[in-house]
């Protein structure tokens, strides 16, 4: 029980002020005029005043509230290097200990496992979320049992009362590790980058300074190359990527005797290889609307660079124009299909037939072209069935079908065919457009189809064949109609997505490949994806990062796509294998976040810890001494960690009992009246 004298005014402070400025004036002119009964007369105002002022006294019935301690373990993966976590696990059991036996005082245990995503130790988390749950009028002192590596220091919240840091490890803790500085998520195709790598020793090395390491790059999963660099230096390191698609690069450095781990002695990167731009040539043989519709898609990709020439007039034509007037440049075909033709990742022959412009020599070139990795597309008119035909040519070892010389001129509507399901130019062409595919109205009849036939036309015939020659890739459309779905005709088409993708697949692009096996990562799980033209794949193959080895069902989500998921029980790279296929993936980053920094400091936390003066000491050393210590003194010292009592209560119950009550009031007020009165009229 405790008592205090409170005040509760019953008018405001300036108007009791006011009327203690004039009871004071009234008393010097009783002085001043001589009144013996001025006494009584101060007194009996000084007692209206003090009534005015509302005196109580006050008694308050406490009940005393425990002090509260803060201990925060570090459960992350850092812990588990050396014998860090069993020095934070018997700290902790001994400073529980302690501080039980201390009076008036509540310990809350609080664990910090790893952070999400590799987001490392999320300490000023985990004490956020502590003290937002607690009085922070009771908490005495915080204890952060850690290596002190933490990784969300942006968090860290106004303290209310010393933090301490109990720091695991041990002072010959040392470790090396490989650092890469840059990695790019894209890079273009045969072009060299640059990638900075570093080794380097931390903590108490015992290699001498100057040393070398061995350093071993794997591309894809093959074998390493093997390499040595000095340590302690940047290394700028060329690599070129030479295929589309996701590179999988493995840097890695042997791990040595007596280092804390070799978690960070690797790196793991995937770069997305892309082309710097595809270059491709259009040779109209007349100008008519389908030349502008492939014009249009070629030059509406950003990706392509196209070249493009139409002929206005074949040499036999003899109207008297001069050329100059038919062409801005001549059409160079020497340059092109002799001394550039490589240069070139597709060339489009669109509705041309042979008048002398490209001699046989040219055309063969166009083959040798074709069998040494180029692709060649023929977008065949009425053309393709004449005497004049492209196939009556040196293409014609490569030409995927042979016409028949026949010209059909009756409506169809393009249909997929069951092989063109499942094939990734054709495959969900139907998903989109809304609504039926117009009517083309001429094909060019072709039969002895050698490649995969993707879509048929009138009466079934074959209308868009695919074909791999030697390296390159050939492909007929037995239309020039097309152009009818850009112009909207009867609803018009997906004409724009299937030149695309044929476009794309002539220029070999990874996403595009008939038969692919390739994987998607999200955290832990794997998406492992198999696309096939067969309508059954074997199981696959999985290896882990250790070796072991998992056969998987490949189940069929949609036509010639064949999907399963796996949880990958550790991080590092896997090799899959389905057939004549394998791929790599790498989940979780080589090195994790927790591994990069191992060596324990106090020197990222120390400006916290200083700002309310607490402390750090070392597991090692033992458990140092608790002592009090009050509210703004340093809460450190040698061989010592402070806490600062915080005496807080909680309020029972609260009587409160007028000094001044009215009557009393009244009574001394009209006695001292009184009596002024009485002594002032004796006069």
């Amino acid at each position: 029980m405790t008592g205090t004298l409170v005040f509760d005014p019953l008018l405001p402070i300036w108007l009791i002020a006011t009327l203690g400025v004039l009871l004071g004036a009234g008393l010097v002119l009783a002085l001043w005029r001589g009144l013996s009964g001025w006494g009584l007369r101060a007194l009996a105002g000084t007692v209206v005043l003090a009534a005015l002022m509302g005196p109580v006294y006050q008694q308050e019935d406490r009940q005393p509230l425990s002090d509260i301690v803060l201990m925060l373990e570090d459960d992350s993966a850092s812990q588990s290097l050396g014998s860090r976590q069993d020095q934070t696990n018997r700290t902790a059991d001994a400073l529980a200990a302690r501080l039980a036996e201390r009076p008036n005082t509540e310990l809350r245990r609080i664990p910090i496992p790893d952070g999400e995503d590799n987001s490392g130790t999320r300490a000023m988390t985990a004490l956020s979320e502590a003290l937002a749950s607690e009085p922070q009028g009771r908490v005495a002192g915080i204890f952060l049992l850690s290596d002190g590596r933490v990784h969300d220091l942006d968090r860290a919240p106004a303290l209310p009362a010393p933090l301490h840091l109990l720091q695991s490890g041990e002072d010959s803790d040392w470790d090396r590790r490989l650092i890469l500085k840059n990695a790019p998520a894209f890079a273009i195709l045969d072009e060299e980058i640059t990638m900075t790598l570093r080794i380097e020793d931390m903590g108490a090395t015992p290699v001498p300074p100057g040393s070398s390491a061995d350093l071993a790059i794997a591309v894809d999963g093959a074998a390493p190359q093997n390499f040595t660099i000095p340590i302690g230096e940047d290394i700028d390191l060329p690599i070129t990527l030479s295929h589309g698609g996701r590179n999988v690069l493995e840097f890695s450095t042997p791990g040595l005797d007596g280092e804390l781990t070799d978690r960070n002695n690797r790196a793991l990167v995937q770069i997305n290889g892309v082309r710097d731009r595809l270059s491709v040539l259009l040779v109209s043989g007349a100008p008519h609307p389908g030349g502008r519709t492939w014009r249009n898609l070629l030059k509406s990709d950003s990706s392509v660079d196209l070249v493009h020439f139409t002929i206005l007039r074949p040499p036999e034509k003899q109207d008297g124009i001069p050329v100059r007037e038919l062409s801005l440049i001549a059409f160079p075909t020497r340059e092109l299909f002799l001394e550039k033709i490589d240069d070139f990742d597709l060339i489009i022959f669109d509705r041309y037939k042979r008048r002398g412009i490209l001699p046989a020599i040219y055309l063969e070139n166009v083959r040798n072209y074709i069998e040494g990795g180029g692709a060649v597309l023929i977008a065949a008119g009425p053309d393709f069935a004449s005497a004049d035909s492209l196939f009556r040519s040196p293409l014609e070892a490569i030409v995927p079908a042979h016409p028949t010389a026949r010209v059909v001129g009756q409506p169809f509507r393009p249909k997929v065919t069951d092989l063109g399901t499942r094939h990734p130019v054709t495959a969900g062409l139907d998903r989109e457009h809304d609504g039926p595919w117009g009517h083309w109205l001429r094909q060019v009849e072709i039969t002895g189809e050698t490649g995969d036939v993707v879509m048929t036309g009138a009466d079934d015939r074959a209308l868009l064949v695919l074909d791999r020659v030697g390296e390159g890739r050939v492909a007929l459309l037995a239309s020039d109609h097309a152009w009818l779905w850009n112009r909207g005709y009867e609803g018009g088409g997906p004409q724009l997505e299937l030149l695309r993708r044929l476009a794309h697949w002539m220029m070999k692009e990874p996403e595009l490949e008939e038969e692919a096996l390739w994987a998607e990562a999200n955290g832990q799980t794997m998406r492992i994806i198999r696309r096939s033209l067969e309508a059954e794949v074997p199981p696959l193959t999985l290896t882990t990062p250790s070796g072991d080895m998992h056969e998987l069902t490949l189940k069929e989500v949609s036509p010639g796509r064949f999907e399963t998921l796996f949880d990958g029980p550790e991080i590092g790279l896997y090799r899959l294998a389905n057939g004549d296929l394998d791929a790599v993936i790498g989940l979780g980053p080589a090195a994790p976040v927790e591994f990069e920094r191992t060596i324990a400091s106090n020197a990222e936390l120390a400006p916290l810890i200083d700002s309310m003066q607490g402390g750090t000491a070392a597991m090692a050393d033992g458990l140092p001494r608790l002592r009090d210590v009050r509210e703004g003194r340093p809460a450190a010292g040698r061989g010592w960690l402070g806490l600062t009592p915080r005496d807080a209560y909680q309020t029972l119950s609260v009587t409160q009992t007028p000094l001044l009550p009215h009557w009393l009031v009244l009574a001394l007020f009209a006695s001292f009246m009184l009596l002024g009165w009485l002594r002032e009229g004796r006069r």
